[in-house]
């Protein structure tokens, strides 16, 4: 089940279950988060609970879409209270990129970079046997709800910028339950955006390059991710030609560690596990347009899909003046 957020013509807001190009409107609730907060004190399931409640309205996903009407597929009322974070170095990629990448971590792990030993580590210890916590993974922090874009928006990168360069990822969407538990309600596609210039100057500059925008959605699908996601990374040019594009892949069979794994080491901080909170947590990438030397201008547009995420997540690079702000002293 693929599940959209979006606004009306009378301006309100709603949820749906998408069928190609139909949204089927859900009844009864206005968000995402109003749906499965239901689903958990009900006990069941976040599908069964859309499908129960779905009505006989519909509406066309493009001419919601062409109106700037999509919404993220899950967020909160207070931007605060969604988390927006993510882990590196986990994922193989191609054969080819398998085969250049285990040369570059055999041998002496005492030559390796830090990148290259995070990544061995993944290989050799970041799918655990069941019931047991595996290696942990690198991990960021992105910002808040409020750096999130829908399809249809602009993704900014602020003007001190040296890069603003896009990351296909999935991401997994959660909820914590007012037993103070995480319950992930799905999968979307996501654009996790970061400043490659800035990171490849030091990678203690990773912090830094992540405190960005980044584009989510435009389906949320329920249920589990399957073994192996194949989609199409795109930059789209300001006359809409086709400048890089290049397949990427992923889940758990393109991955160096579990999704549980991943999960184990994000929600083992009793931080994330505050009732009421969302979460929105990228799993990673192998595909950059940086990596074959790609400098995406604004005006340009970056293109993410998969066929099992429904349509395809499209925004546009903008720069944002940036206002410092003046520290006083009281």
């Amino acid at each position: 089940m693929l599940l959209v957020q979006f606004i009306t013509e009378s301006r309100e807001r709603r949820i749906g279950i998408l069928h190609d190009n139909t949204i089927r409107v859900v009844g009864g609730y206005a968000t995402t988060r109003e749906l499965a907060r239901a689903a958990i004190a009900a006990g069941t399931g976040l599908a069964q609970l859309a499908d129960s409640a779905a009505t006989s309205e519909h509406v066309d996903y493009e001419d919601v879409a062409r109106a700037g009407r999509i919404l993220p597929p899950l967020d909160h009322t207070d931007p605060a209270h969604c988390y927006v974070t993510g882990t590196g170095l986990t994922h193989l990629g191609s054969a080819d990129t398998r085969d250049t990448m285990h040369k570059k971590i055999g041998g002496d792990v005492d030559t390796l970079s830090d990148s290259m030993k995070m990544f061995r580590m993944g290989v050799e210890g970041g799918k655990p046997s069941a019931g047991t916590a595996g290696v942990q993974p690198e991990w960021f922090y992105k910002g808040d709800g409020s750096i999130v874009r829908a399809t249809g928006q602009d993704i900014e990168m602020p003007d001190f910028a040296l890069d603003g360069g896009e990351e296909p990822e999935i991401a997994g969407l959660y909820l914590i339950g007012d037993d103070g538990r995480p319950y992930r309600l799905g999968y979307a596609i996501g654009n996790e955006f970061s400043d490659h210039v800035t990171e490849r100057q030091n990678y203690l500059y990773l912090a830094h390059s992540k405190l960005r925008n980044c584009g989510l959605g435009p389906a949320l699908l329920v249920g589990e991710l399957p073994g192996h996601v194949a989609g199409t990374s795109r930059i789209v040019g300001k006359e809409g030609q086709v400048r890089w594009e290049k397949a990427f892949v992923s889940g758990e069979q393109n991955m160096s560690h579990t999704i549980g794994n991943l999960e184990h080491h994000h929600f083992k901080y009793g931080l994330f596990n505050r009732p009421g909170d969302v979460h929105i947590h990228f799993f990673g990438t192998a595909t950059l347009s940086f990596a074959d030397s790609i400098e995406v201008a604004p005006g340009e547009t970056f293109e993410v899909e998969s066929p099992q995420f429904g349509p395809a997540l499209r925004n546009c690079l903008a720069v944002h003046t940036t206002v410092f702000a003046k520290v006083e002293a009281l």
